[in-house]
């Protein structure tokens, strides 16, 4: 591993332990902390493989992987309080639901950003980032809070997440994480947009020529 990944490996790992504690912790009836800080390891990833290539970008998504899911694991045995109660600062369905979305979507999008490298700019970052961001939300969602999957962490009540609701306050009645998913989705998309600009600025300085 070249120590020229080592920024992007480090920051992978703090988007992805930092996302697990904060997607426990709603912002407003629909969202969720980690809905804002998720959406940067795409932009990490992308970064990696216009600078780098869509080999270096492979490591730096396994590393962080790998870096993650041993911080989450940490965070499972670290047990906090509030509100009367103590819980872990990472459950374990997030844990795996994480992992899980994380490796499937980062590749995902790696494989999709290298397919369109050759167009214009902006479209390899927007498509990848959009497709991986929409699987991503998918798969998290799903296993960290449906109630069909209880039995992967029994001890873990989530029956909260599954309280019937209108969509978003005013569609069909769904189960509240179907809705958080659905919000979560929504931000990733208009952030997706938004990374444009970074990604530009971070590698137009990293490497001019390669834009």
């Amino acid at each position: 591993m070249k120590t020229t990944y080592i920024p992007g490996i480090i920051a992978m790992a703090a988007i992805v332990v930092a996302s697990n504690i904060l997607v426990q912790f709603l912002f407003g009836n629909w969202l969720t902390w980690g809905a804002f800080t998720y959406p940067l390891a795409f932009l990490v990833t992308d970064v990696m493989n216009r600078v780098y290539g869509v080999a270096a970008a492979r490591r730096v998504v396994l590393a962080g992987f790998i870096v993650g899911v041993i911080c989450s694991f940490i965070g499972t045995k670290i047990m906090l309080q509030g509100d009367g109660f103590t819980y872990p600062a990472v459950t374990l369905r997030i844990a795996i639901g994480s992992g899980l979305a994380f490796l499937t979507a980062q590749l995902l999008d790696v494989t999709i950003f290298d397919r369109l490298r050759d167009g214009a700019w902006w479209r390899a970052p927007l498509a990848s980032t959009l497709i991986g961001s929409s699987v991503d939300t998918a798969i998290f969602f799903t296993i960290a809070f449906s109630g069909a999957l209880s039995f992967v962490e029994p001890g873990n009540d989530v029956s909260w997440a599954g309280e019937m609701l209108p969509l978003l306050g005013a569609g069909p009645v769904v189960p509240l994480w179907v809705s958080l998913g659905v919000a979560d989705w929504m931000v990733k998309l208009a952030l997706a947009l938004l990374a444009l600009v970074p990604f530009r600025i971070i590698v137009g300085s990293l490497a001019p020529r390669t834009t």
